[in-house]
């Protein structure tokens, strides 16, 4: 994408200004995001837009582990997860517990940038990230999607984990990287 530019946060970092109309995601990166980075809790990515003499952040995301944990002593998880394992194909999963994942802290695109498909872009550029981890497990990225975001992330293969959640503000969703894997 020309005059953009995807970096990595560099914890001593001076930000623009950044506002999405979101003051929790807005007030993540103005405030915690080099913190998270320099504790190791996750790492924040910005996309950057360079044209003429300004340079905009048009939009960031930031990854962190994560795993998708099932409780087998749960009736209702047990149901769940067994829906869940054969939509996935997942095999040997008699005493799998644990499934490794990266979360999608937080994604964001400035209004101004709202609209022009730089979302997708992003998601894009986590999903190829992801996949190619060569050096440890990751089955899944998941996200804790506001309602507001719900149609985004179902637009981009996202699924809901389970309909217990489905009468909450956030709900857990997942990817499963698998499918682009070789």
């Amino acid at each position: 994408m020309e005059g953009y530019t995807l970096v990595q946060l560099k914890p001593d970092a001076i930000l623009a200004p950044f506002d999405c109309g979101d003051d929790d995601l807005n007030g993540f990166l103005a405030n915690d995001a080099a913190t998270y980075q320099k504790e190791r809790f996750a790492v924040t990515h910005l996309l950057i837009f360079e044209a003429a003499e300004k340079t905009q952040i048009a939009g960031y995301f930031c990854l962190l582990t994560d795993k998708l944990v099932f409780d087998p002593s749960d009736k209702e998880q047990r149901i769940v997860w067994k829906t869940f394992n054969k939509q996935n194909k997942i095999h040997f999963n008699k005493h799998r517990k644990n499934y490794p994942s990266v979360k999608i802290g937080r994604l964001a695109i400035a209004n101004v940038f709202a609209g022009q498909g730089l979302g997708r872009y992003l998601m894009g550029r986590i999903i190829y990230m992801i996949n190619n981890i060569d050096n440890i497990g990751c089955r899944f990225i998941t996200v804790d999607a506001y309602r507001s975001a719900f149609d985004f992330y179902l637009k981009n293969d996202f699924r809901f984990l389970s309909d217990d959640d489905e009468d909450d503000e956030t709900r857990v969703m997942y990817f499963d990287i698998k499918r682009f894997a070789p």
